[in-house]
C-alpha cells in the first residue's frame, strides 16, 4: 500500500461541504434547473419533474427558500396560486448548472456510465 503522506488527507473546502449538502440533495439540482427559465407554479413544477412527490418537491423548496435561492410568490387569483422563481443568487448557479450539463454529455453520455475511453 502506497504512502501518501498528510497531503493527501486534506479536508474537503468548507464551501464545497456547503453547496453539496445543499445542492447535492436528490431533487435540488432539478428543482433549481427548471426554475432557470423563470417562475413556475408549484403543479407545473411538479410536472416537470417526473418522480418527484408533492411533499419532496414542497420541502425541496422550503430548503432553497430558507437558503434564499428560491422566492416564492403568491398570486392571489382567483383561484389562489403559488409560484417560485429564483433569487438573484439562485440565477448565479446558471453558470456551473451549464458547465455540468456540458460536462454530463460528454463524460456521462453512455448511460450514466463514464465511456471507456475516459477512464484511466
Amino acid at each position: 500500500m502506497a504512502d501518501h503522506g498528510g497531503e493527501a488527507c486534506k479536508q474537503v473546502d468548507s464551501g464545497m461541504t456547503r453547496v453539496f449538502g445543499l445542492l447535492g440533495k436528490r431533487w435540488t439540482g432539478l428543482i433549481v434547473a427548471t426554475l432557470m427559465a423563470g417562475p413556475v407554479h408549484f403543479a407545473d413544477l411538479r410536472r416537470a419533474i417526473p418522480g418527484i412527490s408533492e411533499r419532496m418537491l414542497s420541502d425541496r423548496l422550503g430548503e432553497l427558500g430558507s437558503a434564499g435561492l428560491v422566492v416564492r410568490e403568491v398570486d392571489a387569483g382567483p383561484p389562489l396560486r403559488v409560484a417560485y422563481r429564483l433569487s438573484r443568487a439562485g440565477l448565479a448557479l446558471e453558470p456551473a448548472l451549464k458547465e455540468l450539463a456540458r460536462w454530463a454529455e460528454t463524460y456521462l453520455a453512455d448511460g450514466g456510465q463514464c465511456p471507456e475511453r475516459f477512464r484511466d
